[in-house]
């Protein structure tokens, strides 16, 4: 604390000396709903002629200071009409303004509203916004609305392919994003492997992507957080929302329960795929598979001054495939795949005057990935299962002191209950049961952040935050000899302390204005992540192994580094901007060669932690208005990582750099939406992206007779250039209706438009005889086989309903 009381010293003596001589006057807006009176929170404000306006707060209010003249102010926000006024600002005023519904405006998800020149004055590097308009015109595989496959179209966010569970952000791994829904954390984003995102669409408000200088209230993973918020249900009358599709059927309810009090919303998906899967790829004849999704959200006023809202989410996965995960002495011909998360946030915000406010979060979440063997010609099941369980409490005020500085201030305390897992052979005798010991892991944090703007064209965001970490038992204690043999445990009983560590994290942004359309951007933030994931393919399985920092294993850190520039074109209609980034990262968890870390009691006998290292360069045009939108956006970068073993048969590519699996040199991405009539919009999506890096043999020895591949290096070859085409059409007669209560549009996609057979994966088999395919594969013993996840164009057609 010593540090950040000399920071807002500073900033209140620079403020107080940074007053112009001309008179200025206050001047506020309260925007409310004109059917139920409510606040409308992000509410759009533009001033002209100064080029300025902003956002409302979640009490609908917006306060600026501005020297005396007459300005031309207008209001705008998705889903109600626009509204003009002039004012003649002599004095300190405060209006009130109601704003209409406008029916023929679709929304499937709020969009997040910004102010004019956002882009070039915040001093917010790395953040990303979807608006909720270019989500739903997305094309994404089969018809479904996916916040996650969006997010992969903006610059800097890649994935391993089109099945893949997770995001990628500059170069970082699966694990190293923290993905917070209504503030719980989502350790599997993904139904079926990562064809689709598990986050209920239709009840979706928000999406923000960080990944620079990291505001302060966010700590736990090194390279992003991507926050998501639910939808807030303000509203007085009933309101029914859905669409019916052929992988999945969605329905979202909004009402009040108690009129001004006690309002509800109830969003669900559910997803039957069998007969589409063998339509996809062959290798899925005899894949089964089914999901489910659902978010309950209760909104409750009980004064003026508070809100107090309850959010729950649920997600479930079931599938079958052929043998994917084996286990020693399991005799099964294929793996059933169950999955569920359970998420429980309870928030409460008090309002002690306009200007600030304490809000109070409790959060649950409990996720138990699980693998059942069905034995062969058996009834007997062999069950595989983990579980995480997490709990959070969040307390931050939040002040704005003037117009130019604000802050919020908070704390954290987090539990982390890690069980690593477990294997219950049922009537097998062949099969000894395994449990390991449950991780327990604590979390206090105290956080600072402050957003100052000492004059028009300087802006300052300046973060702080502290962790202390605490691990206890019940724990073993493994001491090893100089070959890494165990020669003795010591046992720590439950609640006794085994390791802690502590971690300062300082975040700061500057944006510098060069004239009203273009700034320059500089940030740096240093991160600590405790909880960690392992796992030796590129998309998780059950089978991963997630792990708390302990004596052993040492959390990971990393320090950011960026620069941008950012400019705005034709009245800020194009939005052009570059950064480059640097990233270091220490401590990073990666399997040692020839690792098998299934149910293993000790894991830092078959782990490593290295260093990581990770640049580029992101280029980004965006027209995010007209007839015709969307964006284009072009990254280069290099994401390495490298061992620091002195046992030579624990060195990964002999302790030399090497590319991660999310190396990606190269990466394309466009977006176009034509929006030239009212009933039509088309879309069309282009990505095309360096192959991912994977592993071939170095050479291959002959022992008995049987020729085997000898692997000495990691992610020594490259998957073929990756692209991909997707189309979308969007049909909308409401116009012709004269009921506006009932509004209804269809959704007609294509998926990998051109029939491009991407590799997922490339495996090598040993050939049964000299002649197999001995024009492609010549004199090698082994044939080397490509996986694609999709061989053709998927069709897909949605229709979409709302009722209000």
């Amino acid at each position: 604390m010593k540090i950040v009381y000399p920071v807002f010293l500073f900033c209140l003596l620079f403020f107080s000396t940074a007053n112009g001589q001309n008179p200025k006057y206050n001047l506020t807006y309260k925007v409310l709903d004109k059917n139920t009176r409510t606040p409308i929170e992000n509410t759009q404000i533009s001033i002209t002629p100064c080029n300025c306006g902003g956002i409302t707060n979640n009490k609908g209010i917006f306060s600026i200071t501005l020297p005396s003249n007459t300005y031309s102010v207008k209001f705008s926000h998705i889903g109600y009409k626009e509204h003009s006024e002039q004012v003649i600002l002599n004095k300190d005023s405060s209006f009130e303004i109601v704003l209409s519904e406008d029916k023929e405006k679709l929304s499937q998800i709020v969009v997040l509203a910004k102010r004019a020149n956002e882009n070039i004055e915040s001093p917010q590097m790395g953040a990303l916004k979807l608006d909720s308009k270019d989500l739903k015109k997305l094309p994404t595989a089969l018809g479904e609305i996916d916040v996650l496959k969006g997010m992969t179209l903006l610059a800097g966010v890649s994935n391993a392919g089109d099945i893949s569970n997770g995001l990628s952000v500059r170069g970082g791994s699966l694990d190293q994003n923290l993905i917070l829904y209504d503030y719980a954390p989502v350790f599997n984003p993904t139904h079926l492997f990562g064809l689709f995102s598990v986050f209920t669409p239709d009840a979706i408000s928000s999406v923000n992507l960080y990944r620079a200088n990291i505001p302060s209230r966010y700590g736990g993973r090194v390279a992003s957080v991507i926050d998501i918020k639910s939808k807030q249900p303000f509203t007085n009358t009933f309101k029914l929302s859905g669409g019916l599709g052929l992988v999945s059927s969605r329905l979202l309810v909004e009402t009040p329960i108690v009129k001004d009090k006690l309002m509800v919303m109830a969003g669900a998906r559910v997803g039957l795929s069998d007969f589409l899967l063998p339509i996809v790829s062959k290798r899925l004849k005899n894949t089964k598979a089914k999901f489910g999704d659902a978010t309950l959200k209760l909104l409750y006023l009980p004064t003026e001054k508070d809100q107090i809202s309850f959010t729950g989410f649920f997600s479930k996965d079931f599938y079958q495939l052929d043998l994917v995960s084996k286990v020693e002495n399991v005799n099964a011909e294929n793996n059933q795949y169950d999955f569920g998360i359970i998420n429980g946030t309870l928030n409460w915000i008090h309002t002690f005057n306009e200007n600030t406010n304490l809000k109070t979060v409790l959060v649950s979440s409990r996720y138990t990935p699980k693998i059942i063997f069905p034995e062969f010609e058996s009834d007997n099941e062999i069950v595989y299962q983990s579980r995480i369980n997490y709990l959070s409490l969040i307390s931050e005020l939040s002040k704005k002191v003037t117009n130019n500085f604000d802050y919020y201030a908070g704390i954290q305390a987090n539990r982390y209950k890690v069980e690593p897992g477990s294997l219950d052979p049922g009537s097998a005798t062949n099969i000894r049961p395994v449990s390991l010991l449950p991780e327990t892991n604590y979390e206090l944090s105290g956080y600072i952040n402050t957003n100052w703007k000492p004059n028009n064209a300087l802006s300052i965001s300046t973060g702080l935050r502290y962790n202390y970490s605490l691990f206890v038992g019940p724990y073993n204690l493994a001491k090893y000899d100089e070959l890494g043999n165990i020669i003795e445990t010591e046992f720590f009983e439950k609640g006794k302390k085994v390791k802690s560590y502590n971690n300062i994290e300082p975040r700061v942004g500057l944006s510098y204005k060069i004239n009203k359309s273009t700034s320059v951007k500089a940030s740096y933030a240093k991160l600590t992540q405790y909880l960690q994931n392992v796992y030796n393919s590129t998309t998780p399985l059950p089978t991963s192994r997630w792990k708390t920092a302990d004596r052993n294993i040492k959390p990971q850190t990393g320090d950011t580094y960026g620069l941008g520039l950012y400019k705005n074109l034709n009245n800020n209609n194009i939005e052009m901007s570059m950064e480059g980034y640097y990233r270091k990262t220490n401590n990073v968890l990666a399997y040692k060669p020839g690792a098998d870390f299934f149910l293993e009691e000790f894991l830092e006998r078959d782990v490593i932690q290295g260093q990581g290292k990770s640049y580029g360069i992101e280029f980004s045009l965006k027209k995010p208005n007209g007839k015709v939108n969307g964006w284009f956006n072009y990254t280069w970068s290099k994401s390495l990582l490298r061992s620091n073993n002195e046992t030579l048969g624990d060195r990964i590519n002999r302790n030399e750099w090497y590319p991660s699996d999310f190396d990606r040199p190269h990466v394309f991405n466009s977006t176009i939406n034509f929006e030239g009539t009212k009933h039509h919009t088309f879309s069309f999506n282009f990505t095309m992206q360096s192959g991912r890096p994977y592993s071939i043999a170095s050479n291959i020895v002959k022992i008995d007779e049987v020729e085997i591949p000898i692997f000495l290096e990691r992610n020594n070859a490259r998957l073929p250039l990756y692209h991909r085409l997707d189309f979308s059409w969007n049909i909308n007669f409401n116009k012709y209706k004269k009921n506006k209560r009932w509004l209804n549009d269809w959704t007609f996609t294509v998926y990998n438009l051109y029939a491009r057979k991407n590799p997922f994966n490339i495996f090598y088999v040993q050939r049964n005889s000299s002649t197999e395919n001995a024009s492609v594969f010549l004199d090698s013993p082994l044939g080397a086989f490509s996986i694609s996840a999709f061989n053709s164009p998927l069709f897909s057609l949605t229709y979409n309903f709302k009722f209000q």
